[in-house]
């Protein structure tokens, strides 16, 4: 669990990435905004640790974009910044945010912690883990409060992150697939 600091400080880390995005219209190759218009980086803390994170961006209430990644190989607040850039202009489901949106946009951020495999659907605590499946080439991954939002119980979770690997929903049952779990610290503009 971030401390409440780093919480606002990445909150404002995003909800920056976001307005800069959307008014300069500049995303270098990798989708993160001209180095020239980032923010310094901390120095030093838990938002320097190389961290896993989504980030989630509402306009009005609706889902308007939503990317991250598990990996921990950069350092949290860096990758705050690049998922907060492409969820509001990357994600395939919606249209970017626009200066429009600006005034009705919230931001929440999923912090993950390391993934673990697991070996039965009985490990799996809704509301307190989030899956990835693995199969291949395929992934599909769900955070926990995707389960709770939508009261999925342990195999319907389990079918529904199969479903977004682009796998059959009982994929989860063949030997060859893989199911990872791990826990979020989930956290929003809304908070407070």
């Amino acid at each position: 669990m971030l401390s409440t600091a780093a919480r606002r400080a990445l909150l404002a880390r995003a909800r920056d990435a976001v307005v800069r995005v959307v008014t300069s219209g500049r995303i270098e190759v990798g989708g993160a905004p001209d180095a020239s218009d980032t923010p310094d980086a901390p120095e030093d803390g838990d938002l320097a640790r190389p961290g896993a994170a989504f980030v989630t961006l509402h306009v009005g209430g609706e889902l308007r974009g939503c990317i991250g990644t598990s990996a921990s190989r950069r350092p949290l607040w860096e990758v705050v910044d690049d998922m907060a850039t492409a969820a509001a202009t990357r994600d395939p489901r919606f249209p970017p945010i626009t200066a429009r949106d600006l005034d009705d946009l919230s931001v929440e951020i999923s912090v993950l912690s390391p993934e673990r495999v697991i070996h039965d659907a009985s490990e799996i605590e809704i509301g307190r883990h989030g899956l990835e499946v693995r199969r291949r080439m395929a992934r599909g991954l769900l955070l926990p409060q995707v389960a709770t939002e939508h009261r999925f119980d342990r195999e319907r979770f389990l079918a529904e992150t199969c479903r977004k690997a682009g796998l059959p929903p009982d994929a989860w049952r063949d030997p060859a697939t893989e199911v990872w779990l791990f826990e979020a610290d989930v956290f929003s503009e809304a908070d407070g």
